[in-house]
């Protein structure tokens, strides 16, 4: 299995422990969660079963019922209600002869259709019997993010507290996609791995999509502009997958990402048109609990606000080039790559890759054991003095690195013009936040920095190859 190592133990672990588990994976569509339980327990499963989207109760209840006698349930008749189908699990764990019962149940928020009472009787299970005992463990599943959080690990009724563990399945780095890459026999330049991350993020089911001899321009025909793209409709079904009501949750992306550096709460809700403050908070956290956006506090900001910046990269991708894109050329990307959008697009791209790769960046910089925060910075603008810095470190050593991002073919030249401007955004970010730290300019580019009487400006420069 490629990556997975800390989340891999951590069900390990559940399964040797001496005691009951109860423990809960989540994560976006398609990240690999169900493929991680599988891998792990393998045929140690004493009972697995997936919801079924979009039936009722009857169904549901069916389908529960033949993963039951596929685990060699041997009860007849017919399971009216989830408090029988988990009376029914109960024989199954009883009949089983393994040290810990491990129970997977995947899709779970799938099973809690409208009136089935389905939340109570898995309350009942795990509460009045399953907690009682030593040799089970139940892991839980599924794509619902918004729902597993609010419902189970945030639960105010009997479930809470009784997640013994919970394990947020993110999506590959840098390098584990490069793993996979190799894995997949992709011939793959860290350029090219890196522009794919750029479009893709780091979801393995994306990536399973690009084939062996194919440049990565074909690739990403294939997989968004042909007439049978695999991917050109995944951005409804994802949302769709992550929310019960997706439509205000995609009126937030729409207006973040609009906007590289992201809106504040204020700028969001006059954009959206939320009255309701408590319905916008709900659908911020839950975004971010998701991976969709991140919120952070701009540089030197009085007041207590937070910025909202979207971070998935599909997300980004879609909206720069499917969602309004009428055109139907099924080689667009191909003949695109040697125009100024797609240099334009690669540009803002990978400033998201290097935001998502702070942990290498850091760690590049040597300051992977200093607290830092991370953010951008908006100049107040007017008389000439209007700067943005896109990527801001702001390090408890009494540092700041103002960020420098190129995505370039070769080594990066400072030419003098560009070295004025640099020299200027620097002072104006002294003049207007009054900071006392030292302010140091960081480049983080593709191959490094060429050899040009300017290069100076620079006092680090982190490379492509360190954020692998």
């Amino acid at each position: 299995m490629i990556g997975r190592n800390k989340e891999q133990q951590s069900l390990l672990t559940a399964e040797k422990s001496a005691r009951s588990e109860f423990v809960a994976v989540y994560g976006r569509r398609r990240v690999g969660k169900t493929f991680l339980i599988r891998e792990t327990f393998g045929d140690r499963l004493a009972f697995s079963h997936s919801g079924v989207e979009n039936v009722g109760l009857t169904e549901q209840l069916r389908a529960f019922k033949s993963s039951l006698k596929e685990c060699g349930w041997r009860g007849e008749g017919r399971i009216k209600d989830w408090f029988d189908a988990f009376d029914a699990l109960k024989d199954v764990v009883k009949s089983s002869t393994a040290e810990k019962k491990v129970l997977f149940i995947d899709e779970l928020p799938w099973l809690d259709t409208p009136k089935s009472k389905f939340l109570p009787a898995l309350e009942f299970f795990w509460n009045g019997w399953a907690s009682a005992r030593k040799d089970i463990l139940l892991v839980i599943c599924g794509s619902a993010t918004s729902w597993i959080i609010s419902k189970i690990l945030k639960s105010r009724g009997g479930l809470h507290n009784r997640v013994t563990d919970q394990i947020w399945l993110r999506p590959f780095s840098l390098a584990e996609c490069k793993s996979y890459a190799a894995d997949l026999g992709l011939q793959m330049s860290d350029m090219e791995l890196a522009e794919a991350y750029m479009a893709l993020g780091g979801v393995p089911y994306y990536w399973s999509f690009l084939k062996p001899g194919l440049s990565l321009a074909q690739n990403m025909d294939s997989l968004f502009f042909a007439p049978d793209a695999k991917l050109r409709l995944e951005f409804s079904q994802l949302y769709a997958s992550l929310f019960k009501h997706p439509e205000p949750y995609v009126k937030i992306v729409n207006a973040l990402g609009a906007k590289q550096i992201g809106l504040s709460r204020e700028e969001l809700a006059a954009d959206c048109d939320f009255s309701e403050s408590g319905r916008l908070t709900k659908y911020l956290e839950e975004l971010e609990q998701c991976g969709f956006i991140r919120r952070y506090q701009p540089f030197g900001a009085k007041k207590k606000g937070f910025v909202c910046q979207l971070i998935d990269n599909f997300t980004l991708f879609y909206f720069r080039f499917i969602k309004e894109n009428f055109k139907h050329d099924p080689k667009f990307w191909t003949s695109s790559y040697a125009a100024p959008l797609h240099k334009t697009w690669a540009g803002l791209a990978f400033e998201m890759l290097c935001l998502q790769h702070m942990d290498s960046l850091r760690r590049a910089l040597g300051i992977s054991g200093v607290v830092c925060g991370v953010c951008a910075w908006r100049s107040k603008g007017g008389n000439g003095d209007g700067a943005q810095i896109d990527l801001l470190i702001d390090r408890d050593d009494r540092v700041i690195n103002l960020c420098e991002m190129k995505f370039c073919e070769g080594p990066f030249a400072v030419d003098r013009e560009y070295d004025e401007r640099l020299r200027e955004r620097r002072a104006t970010f002294l003049r207007q936040t009054g900071t006392r730290k030292a302010v140091h300019l960081t480049l983080v580019t593709t191959t490094g920095l060429a050899e040009t009487k300017y290069r100076g400006v620079f006092q680090s420069v982190v490379t492509l190859a360190d954020l692998f």
